[in-house]
């Protein structure tokens, strides 16, 4: 398998806005065109997003992988029971398509094929505000997750997306992408809801954070 990246962390909120003062004013990120955290926000009354903000509320909606092929990453996930959705080559620039989360470990999974020109259907046209004076960036070490079990993890993370595996410790797999400066950590337990469970991320201060999931993300944020 050619090399796959992991690309980014998709958030869902009502507002892009509503992200800029936790994003930039709490963990010092900057907005820009192509970032670890991308925020997306409804584009009308209806549609995906919308009904996934009605459903689960704000919070963690997809992974982006680039990968070399889209159609191959389809095929393996077929070969392995999965079944892609939302397939588009209709820009030959941006070829994406989808794992459904009732299939993926309780989050969409994006694929895409990027042939290395940005147009308006892969980037917002217009980049939100940034805050006056941020503070030091932190650094993103990735999405914490839970699977019901490491064969179910493996099949999504490694044999469809090429990931390499780490046991780290008892119960959790730290699953990475070479190149990626992101990892995916993930919790095994046959009990629990699988799904995003918080972005982690280590920083030289100490950052102020709420406990359980931040009211205007809608996930947890945890400093290692």
């Amino acid at each position: 398998m050619e090399r796959v990246l992991l690309d980014h962390i998709a958030l869902g909120l009502p507002r892009i806005a509503d992200a800029a003062p936790v994003l930039a004013g709490v963990l010092g990120g900057v907005p820009d065109g192509g970032g670890q955290i991308e925020v997306i926000e409804p584009a009308g009354e209806d549609g995906f997003l919308r009904r996934f903000l009605t459903q689960r509320g704000r919070g963690v909606h997809h992974v982006t992988f680039k990968v070399p092929s889209t159609r191959a990453a389809c095929d393996r996930a077929r070969a392995l029971g999965l079944n892609p959705v939302g397939f588009d080559d209709s820009d030959p620039n941006w070829i994406e398509a989808f794992l459904h989360p009732k299939e993926a470990l309780g989050i969409v999974v994006q694929f895409a094929e990027s042939r290395g020109v940005e147009t308006g259907a892969t980037r917002p046209q217009q980049l939100p505000p940034g805050v006056p004076d941020p503070p030091p960036p932190v650094t993103l070490l990735g999405l914490r997750l839970r699977a019901h079990s490491r064969e179910r993890a493996d099949r999504q993370w490694v044999q469809i997306l090429g990931g390499v595996a780490e046991a780290t410790r008892h119960h959790e797999v730290t699953y990475r992408w070479p190149g990626s400066p992101m990892c995916l950590m993930v919790e095994l337990d046959p009990r629990g809801a699988e799904g995003p469970l918080a972005l982690e991320f280590a920083s030289g201060r100490r950052v102020p954070l709420p406990m359980g999931p931040h009211p205007a993300l809608g996930v947890t944020l945890t400093q290692r």
